[in-house]
């Protein structure tokens, strides 16, 4: 080879070599500036209130649940307080106490008498009268000789010549229904003079109807209202009511929470049927076949033929 061709040669490897040199130049700079990963420059590039935390990222989510959550609140709180709230109050007035009074359902202070087949279920009581004022009974004084029986009553008689300590007991509910006539007479009324004592075919709400004169029930009379409800009649004069006719519960209102306070004597027609406590300053008197699911508590009185008193 000539001096010539040597000289190319060497120049050709010499312009190989720097160009290796610059190609590695080249990557060794690719690679230094490949090596700023987001990873590096996240830290850099974004300041930390920026970078959603788990608490901020939290937040919506809490945000999110909570209205609901305030929603569903607002329902089943007003129904659980619904459910779980002491029981309405009692509409009407509040109910008469009638002390001991109220364990007899017919009480008397001049005597009680029946004919026909007559059926009592409960205590009955007089005072201060004998037993010799009951009759049509059929007593069987007990051998305890407090109280006496009979095939009419499912339950004891008590007159105030028993032995002791009926004759105390009897005075006690004597007293006890009395009072009872003077609690009931002196509520305040809601409704005065009502039909002009003509209630038959009425349907009456709970409270306290009163009347100067008398009242009768020539036709049904509905009493409408709940369990606990009250119903007080003030009656100046009478109150009858006719034949085949009823005093009617409707809506669970019972018979234990209705008071009839009658100044004048109190009749129920032939088959009538009433609901309530008769509290009469007078005599009470059921004619032939006449229910009466309640209580009979007289100041004079009472007179059954035939009828079923409970």
């Amino acid at each position: 080879m000539n001096r010539k061709a040597i000289v190319l040669t060497r120049l050709a490897a010499l312009v190989l070599l720097i160009g290796i040199a610059a190609a590695g130049c080249a990557t060794s700079g690719a690679s230094a500036s490949g090596s700023t990963s987001p990873t590096s420059t996240a830290p850099s590039s974004q300041s930390a209130s920026a970078i959603p935390t788990p608490i901020d990222s939290a937040a919506p989510s809490a945000t999110d649940s909570a209205a609901p959550s305030a929603t569903v609140m607002t329902g089943p709180t007003s129904t659980a307080e619904a459910t779980n709230a002491p029981a309405p109050t009692a509409a009407g007035p509040a109910s008469v106490d009638l002390g001991t009074a109220g364990n007899y359902v017919l009480l008397s202070k001049a005597g009680i008498s029946t004919t026909g087949t007559t059926k009592i279920i409960g205590d009955i009581g007089v005072s201060p009268i004998a037993a010799s004022a009951i009759t049509g009974f059929g007593l069987v004084l007990d051998k305890s000789r407090t109280f006496s029986t009979s095939t009419l009553v499912t339950g004891r008689v008590y007159a105030a010549n028993y032995a002791a300590p009926t004759p105390s007991v009897l005075t006690t509910a004597v007293e006890d229904m009395q009072t009872a006539y003077t609690n009931a007479a002196g509520r305040a009324a809601d409704v005065t003079g009502l039909g002009a004592g003509n209630i038959g075919g009425l349907t009456l709400a709970p409270g306290v109807y009163k009347w100067g004169t008398g009242v009768t029930i020539p036709t049904n009379v509905t009493l409408s209202g709940g369990k606990n409800d009250v119903w007080i009649f003030q009656i100046a004069g009478t109150l009858s009511i006719s034949s085949a006719k009823q005093v009617i519960l409707e809506g669970g209102a019972q018979a234990k929470n209705v008071f009839w306070q009658v100044a004048g004597a109190t009749t129920l027609g032939t088959n009538s049927t009433f609901n309530g406590t008769i509290l009469d300053k007078t005599n009470i008197a059921l004619r032939t076949g006449a229910v009466l699911n309640g209580r009979a508590l007289a100041q004079t009185a009472i007179t059954l033929e035939a009828n079923r008193v409970n």
